[in-house]
C-alpha cells in the first residue's frame, strides 16, 4: 500500500498506541466508530431505525466468496461452533478431530456428554500440525474435522484445501473458526470446499463485538435442523398489524437464517457493515500482502537477535500472528503497555498481531522496547 499514512488517518488508535495486538480485541476504525455514534443519537433523537441486514450479508459473503443465502447471523464465533456441533448427527463411535493448538470453544462443543462424541487430537511438532498426521487421525467414523484456519497462539493457518479433501474422502465435515484469518488473510470457502465457517467482528474484521456470521455451504442448509429456534429462523412473513404470525406450524427458511433465532445487534450491525466496506475498499489480497510484509520484518528482526520463534516460517502456514518466546512475559507485555505499546502474553511467549495500517517502524519501537527490558 503506497499511501500508508492516508490509510492510517482511518485509525484514530495511532495517535494513542502501538497497536499490534489485533488476534485480541481490535480497536475501531473512524468510520465504524462515527456510524455507530450516528445511529447511537438517531436513535434517542428520532427512535431505532431499520438496518439494511441484507446488504451486511451480502458484504461478508463477498469477503469469503459466499452467497447471500449461505449466510446466517451469530453473535460471536462461539455461538457458531456449538450450533455446528449440536446440529450434526453422530452414530455410536463417532469421533471428531481437531489439533492440540485450539482456543477452547473449537473444542468444547463437542465435548458435552449429550453428543457422546470421542474428540481426537493432532498434536504439534515445533508449532506445526502435519498433514500426514491428520490423515493418521481421521476414519470413517469422523463426523467432522473442526480446526481453527490460523491458530491463535502461533498463527499457524492450517490448509482448509487439504483438510476438506480427508473430510469429505470419509463423509465427514469440514468446521471451520476463522476468527484469526477473517479481515486479514485471503478466505475462499468455494475453492477450499468449506461446509461450515463461523467468525466475529471485533479482532481483524476490525468491527464491534456481538456481531458475527454462520456460513452453511448451500447444500447443506435443508439437510439440518437448527437446535434453537425463534422468529428469525421461519420463512420471512408479512407483517402488519392486523396480520398475526403463524404460531401453528414451523416452516425453516431454506437459507442460511434457519439458524438465526432472533434480533441482532442492530448498533453491531451498523459498525460491522462499516468494517467490511473498509476491508474491501482497500482489498484482501493487498491486506493479506502488508500484514505478511510486516510479519516478515518482524520474524526477521527476532532471528537476528537469536531469539526463539514459535511461529511457523512456511510461507503457506503464515498468517498475522507472529509469537516468540520470552521470560517473564506478563511482567514484560504490562511495561510494553505502560509504553503504549499493545501486544499479548500466550504460550510463554509474546504474540504479536499488527494488522495491514501498522508500519515497521513501529515493529522497531517494540523490539527497541523488550532490549531495553533486557539489559
Amino acid at each position: 500500500m503506497e499511501d500508508i499514512e492516508g490509510v492510517r488517518e482511518n485509525f484514530p488508535i495511532v495517535k494513542n498506541r502501538v497497536f499490534l495486538n489485533h488476534a485480541a480485541v481490535s480497536p475501531l476504525p473512524k468510520p465504524v466508530a462515527q456510524s455507530m455514534a450516528k445511529y447511537l443519537r438517531e436513535s434517542s433523537e428520532l427512535g431505532a431505525s431499520g438496518v439494511d441486514l441484507k446488504r451486511l450479508k451480502l458484504l461478508f459473503g463477498k469477503l469469503i466468496n459466499a452467497k447471500l443465502d449461505e449466510i446466517a447471523f451469530v453473535p460471536n464465533t462461539s455461538t457458531g461452533l456449538s450450533i455446528v456441533a449440536n446440529m450434526l448427527e453422530y452414530g455410536k463411535r463417532s469421533n471428531i478431530v481437531t489439533t492440540d493448538l485450539e482456543f477452547p470453544s473449537v473444542v468444547y462443543p463437542w465435548l458435552r456428554k449429550k453428543l457422546n462424541v470421542e474428540a481426537r487430537y493432532v498434536e504439534n511438532v515445533d508449532g506445526k500440525i502435519s498433514q500426514e498426521a491428520f490423515e493418521r487421525a481421521v476414519d470413517d467414523n469422523t463426523a467432522a474435522i473442526v480446526v481453527s484456519h490460523v491458530e491463535y497462539v502461533n498463527g499457524f493457518r492450517n490448509d482448509l484445501s487439504f483438510l476438506s479433501k480427508i473430510a469429505h474422502d470419509h463423509g465427514a465435515f469440514l468446521v471451520v473458526d476463522a476468527i484469526q484469518s477473517a479481515g486479514a488473510i485471503n478466505i475462499d470457502v468455494n475453492r477450499d470446499n468449506v461446509d461450515f465457517l463461523t467468525t466475529a467482528c471485533y479482532k481483524w474484521l476490525l468491527g464491534p463485538s456481538g456481531m458475527g456470521f454462520l456460513y452453511v455451504r448451500e447444500d447443506l442448509i435443508e439437510e439440518f435442523e437448527p437446535p434453537l429456534v425463534g422468529w428469525a429462523s421461519v420463512e420471512p412473513q408479512v407483517f402488519r398489524t392486523a396480520n398475526f404470525w403463524d404460531i401453528w406450524n414451523l416452516r425453516l427458511s431454506k437459507n442460511a437464517r434457519r439458524f438465526e433465532v432472533g434480533n441482532v445487534s442492530l448498533i453491531s450491525c451498523v459498525g460491522a457493515f462499516e468494517a467490511l466496506k473498509l476491508l474491501l475498499n482497500y482489498g484482501i489480497e493487498s491486506i493479506e500482502r502488508r500484514i505478511i510484509e510486516l510479519t516478515d520484518y518482524l520474524i526477521k528482526k527476532v532471528k537476528d537477535l537469536d531469539w526463539k520463534l514459535q511461529t511457523p516460517e512456511d510461507a503457506e502456514h503464515r498468517s498475522g500472528i507472529v509469537n516468540f518466546l520470552m521470560d517473564n512475559i506478563e511482567k514484560r507485555v504490562y511495561e510494553l503497555a505502560e509504553k503504549g505499546i499493545i501486544v499479548s502474553p500466550r504460550a510463554r511467549g509474546i504474540r504479536v498481531s499488527p494488522h495491514f495500517y501498522n508500519t515497521r517502524e513501529e515493529i522497531d519501537l517494540l523490539i527497541d522496547e523488550l532490549l531495553k527490558q533486557k539489559t
